[in-house]
């Protein structure tokens, strides 16, 4: 798109963003941010859009996962290296049970504003701005810390750039040894209620013995040392995502240089919108949240805007329906997709459909839902002879109590224990790791399903 500026969306309706009191400000904060360094670079955005067109095809899987909204108190290296293990060990898991590459992208470096349902709260009858984010504004329920504050988006870049800074060591430097996640892994299948993955677990345990007998070590190949990770955020605040935005010298094209993959949200999906004006003229692939409003005629017209060369990888639908809703929703969309021939990449968001007040008044996510969308997210892709590209989960290395259920079972009157979260409730370190272990059976299934679908027609 040569005509594109990355400004444009400037002039354009805006929604889910705030009106900033102290503009001088703003302008300043805007003016550092362009002078900063890209926190990611178009190579590994490439190689991304390479990886989930392979997805498409059914040939790599998408495991996405981490906070649903990253919090300035919550950053430690502690923080990010345990929601690292727990997504390697995740992968290492799917990886078996799919028998393709898994593609490790974390909801990390980037996800720091949240859109909200209301643009205000009420409590205790006083009523103050929502909280959107610690890239803008504060928690407490005070008008002071409501207040928007530019200077927010550079105390985001300097964590999101440790953060990555980290991230790589981790991924390079060892830490992602196959062997030692697995390992990682192994411990938590020793508990009496996680005896059913055992048996998985001793298989893969198998696999990497005979690896090593053959030569095929951690030592040997790099393969086996190091893993490609990719940072993801959904692009809603829309002056930092322009402030860090460059032109690629190799290709010419616009890079958004805040994440490798930024999606837009179901509420921001307005074709003639802000965010999708940003959104279209940057190279990065691009996620489109498709929930129950969402229609056959609208995703077509987002595809077509979004990708109008119907570029492969550029595309990935994340849906959330909710459980005991995605057949009601999820086979029109792809028979439309189908139908144009658009070249997308399906993956199942089954968190966000999912979310409920508990009786002691803390919002929840129950474990069995999200696993329940995750199977008719499989089924429906079954039934339509279409491919389930890979897994959306708001998930933490912690031992968080947020979600209920799960081998080390969570209930309701837990909740108040470890509950952390600044929005939504996310999976602990174990639950992510049980619901790895049952999407694989879900990928095992369909892989010997369509083994013997060739076999049974010939």
């Amino acid at each position: 798109m040569t005509d594109w500026q990355k400004s444009d969306w400037r002039d354009k309706p805006r929604v889910q963003m705030p009106d900033y009191p102290d503009t001088d400000t703003l302008t300043s904060v805007e003016g550092k941010l362009s002078q900063y360094p890209p926190l990611v670079f178009a190579g590994e955005a490439r190689r991304l859009k390479e990886e989930l067109a392979a997805a498409g095809r059914g040939e790599a899987f998408l495991l996405q996962g981490g906070d649903c909204a990253e919090a300035f108190d919550q950053f430690s290296a502690d923080h990010i290296r345990d929601t690292f293990k727990v997504l390697l060990q995740m992968a290492v898991v799917l990886t078996y049970g799919a028998k393709v590459p898994v593609i490790k992208m974390g909801r990390m470096a980037g996800q720091f504003a949240k859109p909200r349902s209301a643009p205000t709260e009420v409590k205790d009858g006083v009523e103050l701005p929502s909280y959107r984010g610690d890239i803008i504004n504060e928690l407490d329920f005070t008008a002071a810390a409501r207040i928007p504050d530019p200077g927010k988006m550079l105390q985001a870049y300097t964590q999101a750039a440790a953060t990555l800074n980290l991230l790589r060591a981790f991924s390079t430097g060892g830490y992602a040894d196959v062997n030692q996640v697995h390992a990682w892994t192994l411990g938590f299948t020793e508990g009496e209620k996680a005896e059913k993955y055992r048996d998985v677990a001793a298989r893969i345990s198998d696999a990497l013995d005979f690896m090593r007998a053959a030569g095929l070590d951690g030592e040997s190949t790099s393969a086996l040392q190091s893993v490609d990770f990719y940072t993801s955020h959904e692009s809603l605040l829309l002056e930092y995502e322009e402030a860090l935005t460059r032109v690629d010298s190799t290709s010419g094209k616009w890079l958004a240089g805040s994440g490798h993959f930024l999606w837009i949200g179901d509420r921001t999906r307005q074709p003639d919108g802000a965010h999708v004006t940003f959104l279209k003229g940057v190279q990065n692939p691009i996620g489109i949240k498709t929930g129950p409003s969402i229609t056959s005629d609208d995703l077509k017209s987002l595809i077509s805007t979004l990708n109008p060369g119907n570029e492969a990888g550029r595309i990935t639908l994340i849906n959330r329906f909710g459980a005991g809703k995605v057949g009601d929703h999820l086979p029109a969309l792809i028979r439309a997709v189908e139908e144009e021939g658009f070249a997308v990449t399906w993956v199942c968001d089954a968190m966000h459909g999912n979310t409920i007040k508990s009786a002691t008044g803390y919002k929840t996510r129950p474990f069995d839902s999200v696993l329940r969308e995750v199977r008719e997210f499989f089924a429906v892709h079954t039934a339509e002879g279409t491919i389930p590209g890979g897994v959306h989960f708001e998930m933490t290395g912690q031992d968080v109590t947020e979600c209920t259920g799960g081998v080390r079972a969570v209930t309701e009157e837990n909740l108040s224990d470890r509950y952390h979260t600044a929005c939504d409730p996310r999976l602990n370190a174990s639950q992510s790791l049980e619901l790895a272990f049952l999407v694989a059976e879900e990928l095992t299934a369909r892989r010997i399903s369509d083994a013997v679908r060739p076999a049974v027609a010939g």
